[in-house]
C-alpha cells in the first residue's frame, strides 16, 4: 500500500510558482491570459465573457491597460474565480505602473 503525502502550500508560494513559471510578476493580465488558454477560448470569446471588447482584453493581458479594482471584482464573478485576489492583481498592477516598490494586500471585510 502506497500512502499518498500531500502538502498545503500557501497563496504566497503559490504566486512564487507562478512567477517563476512566467518569468516575471503576476499581474492580472497574465492571470486572465492563463485561466483564458486553459480553458481554450479566444480571445473573442473570453472577452465576451468578460463583457469587454478583444481588442481591450489583449491591452489588459498585453500589459498595455490596467484595469480598475471595481471592474477586477466584476472580471472574478464572471468567471468564479476569488475576488480578492483579482482585485490585489489590478491594485498590485497599478502600484508597479506607479514605480512603487510596495506589495498589496487584500482581506475580505
Amino acid at each position: 500500500m502506497t500512502t499518498r503525502r500531500t502538502t498545503r502550500r500557501s497563496a504566497a508560494s503559490d504566486q512564487q510558482f507562478l512567477e517563476d513559471l512566467i518569468g516575471g510578476p503576476l499581474t492580472l493580465g497574465a492571470a486572465l491570459s492563463g485561466i483564458r488558454e486553459s480553458e481554450g477560448e479566444s480571445l473573442a470569446q473570453f472577452a465576451a465573457r468578460l463583457g469587454i471588447s478583444r481588442s481591450h482584453l489583449c491591452d489588459i493581458e498585453q500589459g498595455r491597460r490596467t484595469v480598475s479594482p471595481e471592474r477586477a471584482a466584476r472580471f472574478a464573478k464572471a468567471l468564479k474565480q476569488h475576488q480578492a485576489q483579482f482585485v490585489r492583481l489590478a491594485l498590485q498592477d497599478q502600484v508597479r505602473n506607479a514605480g512603487l516598490r510596495l506589495k498589496v494586500q487584500v482581506h475580505a471585510a
